[in-house]
């Protein structure tokens, strides 16, 4: 028998076929497909059944498929992002799965205020979409480097905004792809946060972060020196055995996915060393591999 809280990893949408193959050894067991922008030229079928034939040869789950982009103004390299909503939207059964991920996109260089109406707008059709089909949206609460009064991709990445989104969109399909290392970097402390939101989680991103308080402390947050990173899970801040009694004590029976490439250090030659570790500390902290109770 399987955990029911799978660790796996996000893979790139149009590579999955490539590259599932050579690290499906490793352990993981799950995958999060990810697009950015546009899912492109690829064959959303031809993809998925290609997928399904590893998942049954492996023994993993696609736990989502995402996009990420800005659906909110359709432009530019954007231009296709809604359609991949859509499209996504439509073909999550054909990967076995139930959830689409991305951002919410918003108004280029306007406030979250101002980018709510449209987000509504959007939003409420494509979870309309979704319902239809059994599928539920998420959202990353990834601030792309934007804050309340002005951005480029993403309004979800702050607790009040996420009040405000579930109000303009009542939906019990819409919800949270959520991480500690992004609200790590704007100096949110994950645990109470996590505690508050877990009926609205549906998919968690393996990413952690290292806050060097003694960069803050002398130099503050605007200096010229770093005092926040993104880190594989093992390497940064968080206590991953406590996020994961929370989620388990709230019943959530979803997956944590490592979304790796941004670690300072295990990065370029060491990027599988670094998610090879994160897998095998997160089934730790998990409290290892599966053992069935005596009957």
């Amino acid at each position: 028998m399987q955990d029911t809280l799978r660790i796996g990893t996000l893979v790139g949408g149009a590579d999955a076929v490539r590259v599932i193959p050579q690290i499906a050894q490793h352990g993981f067991e799950s995958y999060s497909l990810t697009f950015w922008q546009t899912t492109g030229n690829t064959n959303l079928a031809e993809t998925a059944a290609r997928v399904r034939e590893l998942a049954d040869e492996h023994g993993f789950i696609i736990s989502s498929v995402g996009i990420f982009g800005n659906p909110l103004t359709g432009e530019g390299d954007n231009a296709d992002t809604l359609a991949s909503w859509e499209r996504l939207i439509d073909h999550a059964h054909l990967f076995g799965t139930d959830l689409v991920s991305g951002f919410t996109g918003r108004l280029t260089g306007q406030s979250i205020d101002d980018s709510l109406p449209k987000f509504a707008e959007v939003f409420g059709e494509l979870t309309k979409r979704a319902a239809d089909r059994g599928v539920k949206i998420a959202f990353e609460n990834c601030s792309m480097d934007g804050d309340w009064r002005t951005g480029d991709w993403n309004i979800a990445h702050n607790p009040v905004a996420w009040e405000k989104m579930f109000n303009a969109v009542p939906a019990d399909n819409l919800g949270l792809e959520w991480e500690p290392c992004h609200q790590m970097v704007a100096l949110i402390d994950p645990i109470p946060q996590l505690r508050k939101w877990t009926d609205k989680i549906f998919h968690v991103h393996g990413k952690d972060a290292t806050i060097a308080w003694d960069v803050i402390k002398e130099y503050g947050i605007h200096g010229p020196k770093p005092y926040v990173w993104h880190r594989t899970p093992g390497f940064g801040d968080t206590n991953w055995t406590d996020v994961i009694t929370i989620l388990r004590q709230a019943g959530y029976k979803g997956t944590i996915d490592i979304e790796g490439w941004h670690d300072p250090v295990y990065r370029d030659e060491l990027e599988m060393t670094g998610q090879v570790h994160a897998l095998n500390y997160l089934k730790s902290c998990r409290g290892g591999s599966f053992v069935p109770n005596p009957v």
